[in-house]
């Protein structure tokens, strides 16, 4: 994605259900499951770059031991960090105690980061700063264990507001007001709840209080809490945790919005937020590795007891596209093909932009994300190109010399890797001030690939949300090879709507389709349309209930094509110094749809919100944008 976004978190789970002796004599090493969840968390290190952390849990420890274990980083390089300063701990020890490492139990007692539950996480920020105390796994320590949490997450809520006043109600005093305090306390207060209740039942059973103990960690009905806690979430989330005594979740929206995959056997529970790194970690075949259903916690109990259980009513599922389209990594089997699909299907807008001159006309793609949709542009360039050879031959058959056929055979599309981004630039710098000094730098272009003034040049993106990066930085610098013609593609239809489920496009003003869509507006004449949607957006968010709400953005767009918004995205994209023409091509989202098939979460295209909240978001971003208030929407 040229114009890089702050997206998404990571989350790993791992749970040893087999004692530390085991792994030591199967596979040599008591670090099993630390070595695992290093790798799980390095494969999905493009799920975050702001921070990441670590905690462990030790079951059935001896009193007066500490039994969770965490280290955080928000460092430049967190993942590294984090597992150095394991590292560190764990060495501190060994190098006194080297015979630890032949006695599982001892090493388990004495060492740090050594029990049987790991819970990884890995942070992209949506909200706050970036302290170290925004960066999970977050932690609600208690003496009784079944009291204590530790909890980490990929998620954005958008009623925040009644949720932290709920608390408010309840009688607690939250010491922040973000999602993840919010979450971490709702689900502490009917965790808190659940073990009174137990203790009282207990109690009258005639238990000690000593026994209490064993029999709360029995009896903690870990699916009613969850269902308690999340009765009023509104929002995209995949949160996992673990309970002082063991007990341990990861459960994910109903709505489907944030990925969740798992797999367990006799020896081990992983979850993870992308299914290629569980493969990858574990050597799994793609059947093996199974899909959390939404509205559903995967729970695993202390007893090593593994059940997907469902949690809330069934809602609508609707998954989102944008995983498919970029977030997720490309080495997952259905998002490879589904991304070489998307490429595949703009062949046709292509081939018209360019008048079907295919012997005068580059083809690339911008570096690294929109690979996978370049191989399928490229397969279905191919295709059509056979069919025109092949045509040629027939209508030619009767006449065809060898010249005249090896002249045919030549007719295929022109590919060069016209844009090298300098790996060591990095364009989510927070200041946008401070970004555009450094995005004019971040490509670099290779000489010599275009025929100056006689080739059109065709380079496609994964997606194009503020328009910064082509204007400062790509159209800039493919103009010094001296195209005839510009065609920028995106895989993904036009980002009009803001997002509020984990991914940082809360700001409609950034959109580039946004920018052009107002201008069109003013270009004709139309500026009370603005003012017009404005009133009824301050409207729908005075309504009480936010079933009620209706998007009322989508009427900036009604008046106007696809391609009237893509023209003039081209003219706002194109600086007053670029001599060649300039068009940009976008998937539409019908053919997102056919390529997408299974994820059809298409709100940042269309405006079409899974859950109230999003349309509350919509209208207040656009109230934002009105009224010139540099602001998150939720």
């Amino acid at each position: 994605m040229s114009d890089s976004i702050k997206h998404e978190c990571g989350i790993a789970f791992i749970r040893l259900l087999k004692p530390i002796s085991y792994y030591l004599e199967k596979y040599g090493s008591p670090f099993y499951g630390l070595n695992k969840m290093h790798i799980l968390m390095e494969k999905q290190h493009n799920r975050g770059q702001d921070g990441a952390g670590l905690a462990n849990l030790k079951l059935y420890p001896r009193p007066g031991s500490v039994y969770i274990n965490r280290e955080r980083s928000n460092s430049s390089a967190p993942i590294r960090d984090v597992f150095l300063q394991i590292d560190h701990r764990i060495n501190q020890v060994i190098g006194q105690r080297p015979e630890l490492l032949q006695d599982p139990e001892a090493l388990k007692r004495e060492v740090d980061f050594t029990g049987e539950l790991y819970l990884g996480h890995l942070r992209y920020g949506t909200f706050g700063k970036n302290d170290i105390e925004n960066v999970h796994p977050v932690s609600r320590e208690n003496n009784w264990m079944t009291r204590s949490l530790v909890l980490a997450g990929n998620f954005n809520l958008t009623n925040i507001d009644e949720l932290f006043g709920r608390l408010i109600e309840l009688g607690q005093f939250p010491p922040a007001k973000t999602d993840t305090v919010t979450i971490l306390e709702r689900i502490g207060h009917f965790l808190d709840r659940e073990n009174d209740d137990k203790y009282r039942y207990f109690k009258d059973k005639g238990f000690s209080k000593h026994d209490v103990t064993e029999q709360l960690a029995k009896a903690i009905d870990l699916k009613e809490i969850l269902s308690l806690s999340a009765r009023r979430w509104d929002g995209g989330y995949v949160m996992a945790g673990m309970i002082g005594h063991g007990d341990a979740f990861v459960m994910r929206d109903p709505w489907g919005i944030r990925p969740a995959f798992y797999y367990h056997d006799e020896e081990i529970v992983v979850a993870a937020s992308e299914r290629a790194v569980i493969q990858t970690t574990f050597n799994l075949p793609y059947e093996q590795v199974q899909e959390l259903t939404p509205g559903h916690a995967l729970i695993v109990r202390r007893d090593g007891e593994v059940s997907e259980d469902p949690f809330t009513a069934p809602r609508p599922i609707h998954p989102c596209s944008f995983e498919r389209i970029y977030f997720s990594r490309g080495s997952d089997r259905d998002i490879y093909r589904e991304r070489k699909q998307l490429g595949r299907l703009l062949v046709p807008q292509i081939l018209r932009s360019i008048n079907y001159d295919i012997e005068n006309t580059v083809f690339s793609y911008i570096p690294n994300t929109a690979e996978s949709a370049f191989f399928g542009l490229v397969e279905g360039l191919d295709e059509y190109c056979q069919s025109v050879r092949a045509k040629q031959i027939l209508e030619q058959k009767e006449h065809l010399t060898e010249a005249t056929l090896q002249k045919i055979l030549r007719f295929k599309p022109r590919i060069e890797k016209v844009a090298v981004k300098d790996v060591k630039m990095r364009t989510f710098i927070t200041q946008d001030n401070e970004r555009d000094d450094l995005v004019a730098h971040v490509y670099d272009i290779t000489y010599g690939t275009i025929r100056p003034g006689v080739d059109n040049l065709v380079i496609i993106d994964d997606s194009i949300v503020r328009g910064t990066t082509l204007r400062q930085s790509i159209v800039r610098i493919l103009d010094r090879l001296n195209p005839r013609k510009i065609v920028v593609c995106s895989s993904a239809p036009q980002i009009r709507y803001p997002d509020c489920y984990g991914i940082d496009m809360s700001r409609l003003g950034d959109f580039v389709a946004f920018k052009a869509a107002i201008e069109l507006l003013r270009d004709r004449g139309e500026e009370s349309v603005i003012e017009s949607v404005y009133r009824a957006a301050k409207e729908e968010l005075e309504r009480e209930d936010a079933e009620e709400v209706i998007n009322r953005v989508t009427e900036i767009y009604s008046r106007f094509t696809d391609e009237e918004v893509s023209k003039k995205i081209a003219q706002i994209i194109t600086a007053p110094e670029i001599r060649a023409e300039v068009e940009v091509v976008y998937q539409s989202v019908p053919n997102m749809h056919k390529a997408i098939p299974t994820h059809n979460g298409d709100l940042y295209f269309t405006g079409n919100y899974p859950t109230p909240g999003g349309n509350v978001v919509s209208n207040k971003a656009f109230v934002n944008f009105y009224e010139k208030r540099n602001e998150r929407a939720y």
